[in-house]
């Protein structure tokens, strides 16, 4: 089971990191579609497993986009790990639209802030544009998704037991 769980990981990292490779339009080269697997996985496979795939898939975005910022990532990769998590954690515990609501205002409006230290207002302001739409597709298509292969993994959990 183990290792049946870790393969479904590693698929969740790898759709994550041809995520990373869809950018929306910005001024730094990591805002991606990255999240939505990680989103999926904290949801249907739990939080750890969805905080590691958020972590990862950003780093690879971040890779993909030529690190516009540095070991700043790690600090971003962090975040999304924490702000996947509790989407994964409020989702599970049926609050889906509150999930949506804190995964969007987190990624949105709150991760980006303590860039404001390090690059000031005027980044901050710039960036959060495309922030804004690149959390509204990843956390809506996972809303929409989650739904739909949910079925499909309880399936497959009862026929392994």
């Amino acid at each position: 089971m183990a290792a049946k769980k870790a393969s479904i990981i590693a698929l969740f990292i790898a759709l994550s990191a041809v995520g990373a490779s869809i950018k929306i339009p910005a001024i730094v080269g990591s805002v991606a579609l990255d999240t939505f697997p990680a989103l999926l996985a904290s949801a249907l496979l739990g939080v750890p497993a969805g905080a590691i795939i958020a972590a990862l898939g950003h780093i690879a975005s971040a890779i993909i986009g030529g690190m516009p910022l540095g070991q700043l990532h790690i600090l971003i990769a962090v975040e999304m790990a924490i702000i996947v998590g509790l989407f994964g954690f409020l989702y599970q515990k049926d609050k889906q639209m509150t999930a949506g609501a804190v995964f969007f205002i987190g990624n949105a409006i709150l991760a980006p802030l303590p860039l404001l230290i390090f690059l000031g207002m005027a980044f901050y302001i710039a960036v959060v544009p495309s922030l804004l739409a690149g959390a509204l597709i990843n956390v809506l298509a996972a809303i929409f998704a989650i739904p739909k292969i949910a079925p499909i993994i309880k399936k497959r959990a009862a026929t392994e037991r």
